[in-house]
């Protein structure tokens, strides 16, 4: 009898990563901080010009989106790598820069990639906690962490699910303090939050900058990314990238998307000017919360946050629980105000008397 195949010490460690992603449309998506009312217009109808079957039949080519996209981060084109998301340019960095038991240097909560990758490749993971009660960035601690063998440092600017955003003098500590390391700055929420680091990578040789077109773009389902650096280093990422890793509806996509930049503005600014209106609200129902320089908030409902979370699903408004990260606290994304205020009116049914919030259902 033949014995059972055994994966990698690595893999046979890992904990499962399985995001509840099923059974999420047609409902009130405050769960995923994705854009809450769907992509540009001219996104979807670039695609139903441009697809037909011959195009589908022949491989992604990328230059023409390679030189819009270079034109819009003001880089060269041998400064940016298309990525499949943030997740493929996290992985591609680890994959080449990081040796199996070197350490990688991650804060926590974060997102939960930078964990799963670096583990996956066998890292010695070193981990930094965002400081009790105010959640602020622990600069000094992580600056006295790194040494001469740090070979990478993950940082999400702005924090998922904190909302801490930190400043490009922040940045330059960091960078400067660990030259022989990758130091990503992972820009997610960027645009929701106006500071990046792109500008610094001309200075520090050793830092990327990781973009994304899920979040205030819309297009989660397209899987598009970049990563941005100095062009040596993407000359040997590149080298440990699948050749055909963006599929060309993403590439094509993002084309569209890039032409109408009115959109991303108003509907940020709607964003913010909603991220207002939940503060409000918050303070009205006396629930603490955490001010975020991104399009989601974090609430601390205590003892009561699963209860929350369950009723407000069953009346079709998602919310995401980060009690298993930070005791007691529960994420919402920031949609539009009129969302917010159906997301506040769902809240207070349940806060202040217990009851179900059936009468925030479309």
């Amino acid at each position: 009898m033949s014995k059972a195949l055994r994966p990698r010490r690595a893999v046979e460690r890992m904990k499962a990563y399985s995001p509840p992603t099923e059974g999420r449309a047609g409902k009130l998506r405050l769960d995923f901080n994705e854009n809450t009312v769907g992509c540009s217009s001219h996104v979807a109808a670039f695609l139903r010009q441009q697809l037909n079957a011959d195009r589908l039949s022949i491989y992604p080519e990328y230059a023409a989106t390679r030189t819009e996209l270079a034109a819009h981060f003001g880089v060269s084109e041998a400064e940016l790598l298309l990525t499949n998301g943030t997740d493929e340019a996290v992985q591609l960095l680890i994959n080449t820069f990081v040796d199996a038991g070197e350490d990688v240097i991650i804060l926590q909560p974060s997102y939960a990639m930078y964990r799963f990758y670096a583990e996956l490749a066998g890292a010695t993971i070193r981990e930094i906690f965002y400081r009790a009660e105010t959640l602020a960035f622990p600069l000094e601690e992580l600056l006295e962490t790194i040494d001469e063998g740090t070979r990478a440092v993950l940082i999400s600017n702005p924090n998922n699910p904190t909302g801490t955003g930190i400043g490009l003098d922040v940045i330059e500590k960091i960078a400067a303090r660990a030259p022989a390391a990758a130091i990503l700055l992972d820009e997610a929420y960027y645009e929701f939050f106006g500071v990046t680091a792109l500008p610094l990578t001309r200075r520090f040789p050793n830092l990327f900058v990781s973009r994304t077109f899920s979040k205030a773009y819309g297009m989660a389902g397209m899987r598009l990314g970049c990563l941005l650096s100095d062009a040596r280093n993407l000359s040997f990422v590149h080298k440990a990238q699948s050749p055909y890793s963006v599929n060309i509806l993403a590439a094509m996509a993002v084309r569209a998307a890039l032409s109408d930049p009115k959109y991303i503005s108003q509907y940020v600014r709607e964003v913010l000017d909603a991220r207002e209106v939940l503060y409000a609200g918050l303070d009205r129902l006396g629930i603490p919360f955490y001010r975020s320089d991104a399009n989601f908030v974090l609430m601390r409902l205590g003892d009561r946050g699963e209860e929350v979370r369950e009723k407000l699903g069953a009346a079709g408004v998602l919310v995401r629980d980060r009690s298993h990260e930070i005791k007691g606290c529960v994420r919402v994304t920031v949609g539009t105000r009129e969302q917010t205020n159906r997301f506040l009116a769902g809240l207070e049914r349940i806060w202040r008397g217990g009851e179900d919030a059936t009468e925030a259902e479309p």
